[in-house]
C-alpha cells in the first residue's frame, strides 16, 4: 500500500499495538544520541513523536517531517513547544530545510520506505553543518532478507506499507559518495535473539 495512506490508517492504534521494531528503536536511539550536544535538529519520519519527545529536551530548534498528515497530527498531540515545528513532507523531494543549519539529522524507520538512498544522503549534507551528523537506524538487513518488514493488522486484514530492502553497502556507499564518513555502526536485539533486529550507524559530515 501507498506509504502515506498506509500509515494514515495506523496512526489511529500505532502508540497502543505492540511494536518490538518501535520501542527496540527508541532505545537504540536515545542510547547513540544521548553522548551528542547539538542546538539545530531534523528529524525525518517523525512519525507519532516517539523520538521527538525526547529530542526536543536536547535541542533549541527542532523540525519534524513526516509523509502521514494523520501521523503529524497524533505528534503535534503530544508535543506543545515553540521551538518544535512540524511539516507534512515528502523526503523523496527536496526538505523544507535551510542549507547548513542543523548539528544533527535523525531518520529512524523510514529509509525502508524509499528507494532512493542517495538522494537522501544528498540532502542531508546539503541541510548539515560542517561536521554535523547524520544517525539512522533501520531495520537489519537479515531481518530484511528473511522477510521482515513494516506491517500491521486493522479489522483482519495485514496491511504493507510499500518497503525496499537496503543492504549495508547502500548505506556506506551512499553515505561515502556524498562526504560522509562512518564514526558508529551498532546493532540491536531482542532479548535472546540470536540475529539482530536493527542496524543503526552514525555518519558525520565532511
Amino acid at each position: 500500500m501507498q506509504v502515506d495512506k498506509a500509515y494514515n490508517i495506523w496512526a489511529n492504534n500505532y502508540d497502543d499495538s505492540e511494536n518490538k521494531t518501535r520501542d527496540l528503536e527508541k532505545i537504540a536511539a536515545q542510547s547513540t544520541l544521548e553522548k551528542y550536544s547539538f542546538q539545530s535538529l531534523v528529524e525525518l519520519g517523525c512519525g507519532t513523536g516517539k523520538n521527538t519527545e525526547w529530542l526536543q529536551k536536547k535541542a533549541e530548534t527542532l523540525i519534524a517531517l513526516d509523509f502521514s498528515a494523520a501521523m503529524l497530527q497524533k505528534a503535534k498531540e503530544k508535543i506543545n513547544a515553540k521551538h518544535v515545528h512540524f511539516y507534512l513532507a515528502d523526503l523523496t523531494k527536496p526538505w523544507p530545510v535551510g542549507n547548513n543549519t542543523a548539528d544533527l539529522i535523525t531518520c529512524s524507520l523510514t529509509l525502508e520506505h524509499i528507494s532512493d538512498l542517495q538522494f537522501i544522503f544528498q540532502e542531508g549534507f546539503k541541510k548539515l553543518k560542517k561536521n554535523g551528523l547524520f544517525y539512522i537506524c533501520e531495520f537489519h538487513p537479515y531481518k530484511q532478507y528473511n522477510g521482515s518488514k513494516a506491517r500491521f493488522d486493522i479489522r483482519g486484514e495485514t496491511i504493507k506499507p510499500t518497503a525496499y530492502t537496503h543492504h549495508l553497502s547502500e548505506y556506506t556507499n551512499a553515505a561515502t559518495k556524498n562526504n560522509f564518513r562512518i564514526i558508529e555502526l551498532n546493532e540491536w536485539f531482542d532479548e535472546d535473539a540470536e540475529t539482530p533486529r536493527l542496524l543503526s550507524l552514525v555518519f558525520e559530515k565532511q
